[in-house]
């Protein structure tokens, strides 16, 4: 039985029964023609997919030449005031109205009026663009920031063919979400700024992964080419991030180009700079004379100066940023060779790690601590934090983090080092801090997530499994080859880099887009 108010009255029904039903069994009088209780009913209306529910034995069609004519109109009607501007639409290439259009247009429209001039480039925050009259009033960006991000920063202004998306006075879209709002617009209206006109989406391969930005491990598809990755989406996961994803992991692709590249200047004068990202090539730096070497030669020199070592005079550092095969792969080494005794946790404002914006960011701004205590407890290590003690040994290999803005110690870190003989720097970033040591040091170039396979384990200990999107640095390593190497193990080109090199510089989809 279903319990319902009818004009005040409480009323118990069966499940099925009409509203019309319930009013007769309480008689009420409601205004009816041509319902009555011996014959069937029918919905002989079009009836909107979205806000009505299926029931039992319902029969349901859209090919019908009634429900074709419908959708012409409503498509018609939401093309009344939109700019026939797809050449220089961002969007362009993944645009719903286009797709749409494609699929279930294709008429000759009928409507006379000018269309209706809006707003343009209007700066919604420091993250998104508007372009009003792109915007065909779907409410998707408005509901997203009332019902998800819950900061309710954005609203329809005005009435009839005068209604815009707009910002509430003095509260731009500046949430740590904003930018899934330009995710979920069918059309061009809402553009991000830092994916704005960089590339065509047609000269871009996407590939699953996970974030890296913290601990929650939000599902993602990387977008990339030969000249490096573009931008990071949120890919559905309803046991971790659901359709969403925060602004700071979506900024997590620059940790692997070579090149971080900026784009500012005003519309039509633009200014393009490119800032260097990625440690590409091994060194050896002797007294601020640095050497420029080939990694692989470079991983056999460190492997002999490891060797030249005592058990107790060489040490580890390690973070929760690689992948469980990594640690593994690097701590049994150690634990072999060198003991349980030296090998230490990096770790990026603990006290911080219990924190939790209430949707998806944590305060552990590593992808895999858990995986890394899993493996700490594998091999019997009690790690210990990193401080200046450090600078007793004679030699320090540090499996530094890709995410270096997560660790806003590094100077005080690379300071401990400063007496230590010997530093063997593991890191995917370039650390212009390093300069300070005055010691021998050695910098070995290691990939990014996006370039190696292997497993991450988030806050909540799900095990996640992540696959090779693309090669960009050939030179480097992830710590399972380096072990490898440091082994006498050879390794084999093929499966280093997982891809042909040949097909990663024909990766556009330029040939896979199908018949307009």
């Amino acid at each position: 039985m279903l319990k319902c108010t009818i004009n005040g009255k409480s009323l118990e029904v069966k499940e099925g029964s009409s509203i019309i039903q319930a009013f007769k069994l309480l008689n009420e009088d409601i205004a009816h023609y041509c319902w009555h209780p011996g014959l069937s009913e029918g919905n002989p209306k079009l009836q909107i997919a979205c806000n009505t529910n299926v029931t039992e034995g319902m029969v349901i069609n859209n090919t019908s030449e009634k429900v074709k004519d419908a959708v012409k109109w409503g498509m018609d009607f939401h093309l009344i005031n939109h700019p026939l501007d797809c050449p220089i639409c961002d969007q362009a290439g993944e645009c719903g109205l286009q797709d749409q259009y494609m699929q279930y247009g294709k008429y000759d429209p009928e409507m006379g009026e000018r269309k209706v001039k809006k707003r343009k480039v209007v700066d919604l925050g420091k993250n998104v663009v508007l372009d009003s009259e792109r915007c065909i009033l779907c409410s998707r960006c408005v509901r997203f920031t009332e019902e998800i991000s819950k900061t309710n920063e954005l609203g329809i202004f005005n009435r009839g063919d005068h209604s815009e998306i707009g910002t509430f006075e003095d509260k731009p879209l500046d949430n740590n979400y904003s930018v899934n709002t330009v995710d979920i617009c069918p059309v061009g209206a809402l553009t991000s700024k830092d994916f704005r006109f960089k590339q065509r989406v047609w000269f871009l391969k996407d590939k699953p992964s996970v974030c890296v930005g913290c601990s929650t491990g939000c599902n993602i598809d990387v977008y990339f080419n030969k000249d490096g990755a573009w931008r990071m989406k949120p890919r559905y996961n309803p046991e971790v991030n659901g359709y969403w994803m925060c602004d700071v992991g979506r900024d997590m692709y620059k940790h692997s180009n070579k090149f971080q590249t900026e784009v500012s200047g005003a519309r039509g004068k633009k200014e393009v700079k490119a800032t260097s990202q990625r440690l590409t090539q091994a060194m050896q730096i002797i007294s601020g004379s640095t050497e420029f070497l080939d990694s692989s030669f470079a991983l056999t020199k460190v492997k002999d100066v490891l060797l030249s070592h005592k058990k107790n005079e060489v040490a580890l550092v390690v973070t929760g940023q690689h992948t469980v095969e990594e640690l593994d792969a690097i701590i049994g080494f150690f634990v072999k060779s060198h003991g349980t005794e030296s090998i230490y946790h990096w770790q990026n404002e603990p006290e911080k790690w219990a924190e939790f914006d209430g949707l998806l960011y944590r305060g552990d701004k590593n992808p895999n601590t858990k995986g890394l205590l899993k493996v700490f407890a594998k091999h019997g290590v009690k790690a210990q934090p990193w401080h200046s003690e450090l600078a007793n040994y004679q030699a320090v290999v540090v499996a530094a983090p890709e995410n270096m803005n997560a660790y806003p110690d590094l100077d005080a870190k690379i300071h401990f080092l400063k007496k230590t003989p010997r530093v063997i720097w593991l890191g995917a970033n370039n650390i212009d801090e390093i300069n300070v040591l005055q010691n021998e040091v050695w910098l070995i170039p290691t990939k990014t997530a996006i370039e190696k396979a292997g497993t991450f384990i988030n806050y909540n200990g799900l095990e996640q499994k992540i696959s090779v999107v693309t090669t960009l640095i050939e030179t480097a390593y992830n710590l399972e080859e380096i072990i490898q190497v440091w082994q006498g193990n050879a390794l084999n080109s093929e499966e280093r880099f997982h891809v042909n090199p040949v097909e990663r510089v024909e990766n556009q989809f330029i040939y896979e887009r199908g018949d307009l």
